[in-house]
């Protein structure tokens, strides 16, 4: 299989082959009406890498591109690696601030864009902006017949070669990804060959790729989710993608599955809440692989989903510095006979090929049995290069190898891990750790939530008696807050865990980032707005 036989080629070696292979069957299309073959694809990558060449200096390494998914933007993020550069995807939910801090710190020359998306996004890059249709009306006669003529004649070990793709170590940077701020300012990943590398080997390793498969790539590229799995996994490996620029729109995602034949499907619970609600059922069901990440996926929304579908949605567990795949629940349909149980609803599943994983104490100094929940850490090939220019950061999450996910979890004697809260998800109140997940989805289930909607969040501000006031942010609803702290102790739940009725705040919608991940960050602040103390006078 492909995950062995080219394990030790870079990504863009392994790129060239990817597209020499689908020469003249479907490799990329999107949205907006582009259908490209493995040969068209690699002509324009080629292209696009000759522009690129004369535009930018020779020594500016990191180049900015901001963005949606679709072929153009596969094209230039595979464009800049063909010319040994760092493609930094930012992220257009962000806000101006965010964008300049990020800009600023990867001191980025040129972000690589267009006007109209520029106005839509409401975001500005000031002079740094390569517009990519300008770009492309610098492409000469020249600049394509050369294209051309390398994606389809050139020996691959002499176009490799021409590239200079000899000179490009495992170890060379690919990207640097923004954490999404969602607990709170954006650091700079940076993720090497290797640690994205790693995790497209191990995506193939689990689902087994093959040509009849079909991608759906909903996801930004400025979230590593979208970036390893619909950029690089489909520009390296045998399957097709199909790009569309906005995941939340239901109705799209379902036509491009319909008319692609879509088997395979990476999303988080968010996304696949509005598709149970939107999407026709006959849109998915050539769906084979659904998987729900980035946050925990509820056995509601599975339910849901399945129900209306066909296919069960499985649960995958990473982090942006770990590129980003952890863990995952190999679906059913992919599942090889007599191999042993490779999923387990509940966990987010068995480490990924070449990954470990440990438990220790919440200090995390002391390694802990199997069984016992502590924090957990993870040592392997897809463990980020480190922080963008920040050791001091770096060395806090990263000892000897291992990253501190800042998780908490358990592992089973088969391996197999189950996430039982964020350490950011946790308040300590009176001395004890109360989980607001566990917390969180006994309101929703009192506020009557259905196929895993999120109606209500809770999150925590600082309080002088308990060291912290646990808050109930939720949606319009009718039912009272003393009704809802009455039945929560019907429940069971510690007194401890249950908020008190003027700890409900209403709000008008759930804060979600691009990605499609809670954003704790700002559900933090509006909770300190609401119900922070006064300070002692």
């Amino acid at each position: 299989m492909q995950a062995t036989a080219d394990t030790g080629l870079i990504l863009q070696r392994r790129m060239l082959r990817a597209c020499r292979s689908a020469a003249r069957r479907l490799k990329v299309a999107d949205s907006l009406g582009t259908r490209l073959t493995g040969r068209e694809l690699l002509t324009r990558i080629l292209a696009a890498r000759s522009v690129l060449e004369r535009v930018l200096a020779p020594d500016e390494k990191m180049v900015g591109v901001l963005l949606p998914p679709t072929a153009g933007a596969a094209v230039v993020n595979a464009a800049l690696a063909l010319s040994g550069r760092v493609a930094v995807n930012l992220n257009y939910t962000a806000s101006q601030s965010i964008l300049d801090t990020c800009i600023e710190r990867a001191r980025l020359k040129h972000v690589i864009s267009s006007p109209a998306f520029l106005a839509r996004v409401k975001l500005e890059v000031g002079d740094r902006l390569l517009d990519a249709g300008a770009l492309r009306n610098q492409l000469t006669a020249f600049d394509k017949i050369m294209a051309f003529v390398h994606a389809t004649v050139t020996p691959l070990p002499m176009l490799e070669r021409l590239l200079g793709l000899e000179s490009i170590r495992p170890d060379d940077v690919l990207t640097v990804i923004f954490t999404s701020g969602s607990t709170g300012d954006p650091k700079g990943v940076v993720l090497t060959q290797e640690n994205v590398g790693s995790n497209v080997r191990a995506i193939d390793h689990l689902l087994h790729l093959s040509a009849a498969d079909v991608a759906l790539g909903v996801l930004p590229f400025f979230h590593s989710y979208g970036y390893t799995t619909t950029l690089w996994t489909p520009l390296t490996l045998e399957p097709a993608v199909v790009y569309h620029t906005d995941p939340r729109d239901a109705q799209v995602v379902g036509k491009l599955a319909r008319e692609h034949h879509a088997t395979i499907l990476m999303a988080t619970p968010t996304f696949l809440r509005i598709y149970t609600r939107r999407t026709p059922p006959e849109d998915f069901s050539t769906l084979e692989a659904v998987f729900g990440a980035a946050e925990k996926l509820p056995k509601e929304v599975c339910d849901a989903f399945e129900k209306r579908f066909g296919v069960r949605p499985s649960e995958a567990y990473g982090a942006t510095e770990l590129s980003p795949l952890v863990a995952a629940n190999v679906p059913p349909a992919r599942h090889v006979p007599g191999r042993p149980a490779d999923a387990r609803e509940g966990t987010v599943g068995q480490p990924i090929l070449g990954c470990r994983a440990k438990i220790t104490d919440r200090e995390g100094e002391r390694e802990l049995p199997l069984g016992q929940e502590g924090l957990l850490w993870i040592g392997g090939p897809n463990v980020m290069q480190g922080y963008l220019d920040r050791p001091d950061l770096t060395a806090k999450v990263i000892k000897n190898g291992w990253y501190c996910t800042g998780d908490v979890a358990v592992i089973d004697r088969e391996g197999f891990i189950t996430i039982t809260g964020r350490e950011s998800r946790f308040s300590k109140i009176g001395g004890e750790m109360v989980p607001h997940l566990t917390i969180e989805e006994a309101v929703n289930a009192e506020l009557g939530a259905a196929d895993g909607e999120l109606l209500a969040v809770v999150t925590a501000v600082p309080d002088r008696a308990k060291g912290e006031r646990l808050i109930v942010l939720h949606l319009p609803t009718s039912h009272e807050p003393r009704d809802i702290v009455k039945r929560l102790a019907q429940r069971g739940l510690p007194n401890l865990w249950i908020p008190s009725a003027d700890s409900f705040g209403e709000i008008e919608e759930v804060p979600v980032l691009g990605a499609g991940k809670l954003d704790l960050k700002r559900l933090g602040d509006m909770a300190r707005q609401r119900f922070a103390e006064e300070p002692a006078t």
